[in-house]
């Protein structure tokens, strides 16, 4: 599982160099270049931000945050769309896991994170979300109970070579039923996404369907 100190320590990074694909990895410099960038776009430098999580940042942050809150973010939908060779995923079986497409709508967490702990905490998140650059951060509109606030999610990039553009569903089922990588089984990765969006009172039609594929496809986990 990733953890606050093995992605600060580069276990990503290092997994990619040793795992034996060939896959592009965001530099040091061109991470920090990425969040400062991103953070310069804040509509009120200097405070609180917010992170908009719709998968594994759900049941896993791994980031320190203030507060979390259930919301929906309009114009994205949740999707498998990524093809993943190592994480949980092997070159030769790779597995895949959610990136966020336009239209529709997702509902998910977001985090507050403290305006003097966002020095800290982005590098964490850059280094988990943006270590291979398969992703677009975006500052975007996410409507809570509380109510609105502006928070940074991770779009899919549709011209990133991991990119799962329409893939059969057949492909997609037979990827999550038996990929496994050093992260864990992609069959988990949904299990989880799903588990902790319903005890959420979330219900995505889409992957609660796909789960059950996946099931029939696998046999019992």
């Amino acid at each position: 599982m990733l953890t606050r100190d093995n992605i600060k320590n580069g276990v990503l990074q290092d997994m990619i160099r040793s795992g034996g694909a060939s896959l592009q990895i965001l530099s040091d410099a061109e991470l920090e270049q990425s969040w400062t960038k991103t953070l310069a776009d804040h509509p009120e430098p200097g405070a609180d931000i917010w992170i908009f999580g719709y998968g594994s940042l759900i049941w896993n942050p791994a980031f320190r945050f203030a507060e979390k809150r259930i919301g929906r973010l309009c114009g994205y939908h949740r999707r498998f769309c990524l093809w993943t060779h190592l994480g949980r995923g092997t070159p030769d079986q790779p597995g895949m896991v959610l990136g966020l497409e336009r239209g529709g709508s997702c509902r998910g967490l977001v985090f507050r994170i403290a305006a003097q702990d966002v020095a800290d905490e982005i590098e964490i998140i850059w280094r988990r979300e943006m270590v291979s650059g398969a992703y677009r951060p975006r500052w975007t509109k996410v409507e809570a109970e509380e109510g609105a606030v502006t928070a940074i999610s991770f779009i899919i990039n549709p011209v990133h070579p991991r990119y799962a553009c329409k893939p059969p569903e057949a492909d997609i089922v037979k990827s999550l039923a038996h990929a496994r990588g050093p992260l864990g089984a992609a069959r988990e990765y949904l299990d989880n996404t799903v588990e902790h969006l319903e005890a959420l009172g979330i219900c995505d039609r889409n992957l609660r369907r796909l789960r059950r594929l996946v099931s029939r496809e696998a046999g019992p986990a």
